[in-house]
């Protein structure tokens, strides 16, 4: 497959910007059409037993993203001139990519991966999760017959048919780089690979809802990130921190969007059979309705609940509720005073998901630019769903992707959301300028006329 996938790249090495971005269109077209997204969705849902149609359909809109912004940048030859320094950048292929496609994203990371390597002219070999492996062969042999049709070699997109951890292995160690989305075991192994690689954190995405916001748009964006697909993203709002003077109207918002407000003894049940002794998250209620994470718990809720919400007031590595949840179920905390809240989002990231992302409703921009200073993420929303907008929205700037780097915190290379700068290598060639070279008297500044030590 790696032979083939480097014969296929020799075939296209001198294809132009033209027919690249002709490719990238009949791609998008192929995978993004409602028709056949909505079909491969079906699969992945009674394939994998996760998630809900809905929510995964709306993950179409991610691929239209990737093709807006593959379409509007340069990926061969000159892609960049900066004058005034002499530099001249040009983009040169990535090379073989082995992508690890994670079990809650057979139908999307497959075109998201394909269209920016093919920008790039790269190929990519597909390494499917044994639990959704039928979808993404399926996904990926609908992507080989869309370049074929435009007479491009099919093994630019190849799918390993029967996935297993030797053949990962081997994959990885042998492409010239690595997309690991997915749980942080195959992330680790993507860096242990000894080639490059770009990894994913975990998530335990944290909103700030302070006395400015607008609690009915905090509660359905709230209902939205929490919802869309079963909350099986990493992104999905986990765990909200609000101001204790619009606490009660905010958790009566969250009931009115179909949030079903657990009791005591209720939320103790729900922790039993979320996590194990030692905190790890138990695979039975991810991504689930929450009637299924009730009934679990031996309790039934009425079927038009949406989510479940369970309020608490500690934090830590022995509190289950401030861990990654992925599924249909929120964390409600009270906090006093702004300097609370800045506290607590600390500690919740010290608990887990430090590097990704979180949050903040809110009107009172010095509130925004605290939480900014202090928040140890790579991404912060501001009044916006965040499952929905960590991403790339096309109602915000964020690069469009579905794999989001979560820096050092995260154990990551990177802390931004992979995209098409990420599948290509550039050579910068740089011709002389007039001399840049400051006095020694500007660079010390006060320091120049001290004694020297």
């Amino acid at each position: 497959m790696i032979a083939r996938a480097r014969g296929a790249m020799r075939v296209v090495q001198h294809y132009d910007q033209q027919r690249i971005d002709r490719l990238c269109r009949g791609l998008g077209w192929a995978t993004a059409n409602d028709k056949t997204f909505g079909r491969i969705v079906e699969m992945s849902v009674v394939e994998s037993g996760l998630g809900d149609p809905e929510g995964r359909n709306s993950k179409r809109m991610k691929i239209l993203g990737v093709l807006r912004d593959a379409l509007r940048q340069k990926s061969v030859g000159v892609i960049e001139e900066l004058p005034e320094k002499g530099i001249v950048k040009y983009a040169k292929p990535a090379g073989v990519i082995a992508s690890l496609v994670p079990t809650t994203n057979p139908e999307l990371t497959p075109p998201y991966t394909g269209i920016y390597a093919l920008k790039c002219l790269d190929a990519v070999i597909f390494s499917p999760h044994p639990r959704s492996k039928r979808t993404t062969f399926e996904m990926v042999r609908v992507m080989r017959e869309a370049i074929s049709r435009q007479g491009a070699p099919a093994d630019l997109f190849q799918c390993i048919e029967n996935p297993s951890i030797p053949a990962t292995g081997y994959l990885m160690a042998n492409c010239d780089l690595t997309l690991a989305t997915g749980g942080q075991p195959m992330v680790r192994a993507a860096y242990s690979s000894g080639k490059p690689a770009y990894g994913v954190g975990a998530g335990n995405s944290t909103m700030v809802i302070d006395e400015t916001a607008d609690i009915d748009i905090a509660a359905r964006n709230t209902r939205l990130s929490k919802t869309s697909d079963f909350g099986s993203g990493c992104s999905a709002d986990g765990n909200l921190l609000v101001d204790s003077r619009i606490y009660d109207a905010l958790l009566a918002a969250l009931v009115k969007e179909g949030g079903f407000l657990a009791s005591r003894s209720q939320a103790d049940a729900i922790e039993k059979v979320m996590w194990d002794d030692d905190g790890h998250r138990l695979a039975d209620t991810v991504a689930c309705p929450p009637q299924v994470v009730t009934k679990r718990a031996g309790f039934e809720i009425p079927v038009d609940r949406k989510f479940i919400i369970v309020e608490s007031d500690k934090i830590g590595p022995k509190h289950n509720y401030s861990r990654e949840k992925l599924t249909t179920l929120l964390a409600v905390y009270r906090y006093e005073g702004f300097d609370d809240a800045l506290s607590k989002v600390q500690q919740i990231y010290d608990v887990g998901g430090k590097g990704h992302s979180c949050g903040i409703y809110s009107h009172n921009d010095e509130h925004i630019d605290r939480l900014a200073r202090v928040a140890p993420v790579s991404r912060m929303m501001v009044r916006q769903p965040q499952s929905k907008a960590n991403a790339g929205a096309f109602n915000n700037g964020m690069p469009m992707t579905s794999s989001l780097g979560c820096g050092i915190w995260g154990g990551n290379i990177t802390n931004e959301n992979i995209h098409l700068k990420h599948f290509m290598q550039t050579t910068w060639v740089s011709r002389p300028i007039p001399e840049d070279r400051p006095s020694d008297q500007e660079l010390f500044g006060e320091f120049y006329n001290t004694e020297a030590p």
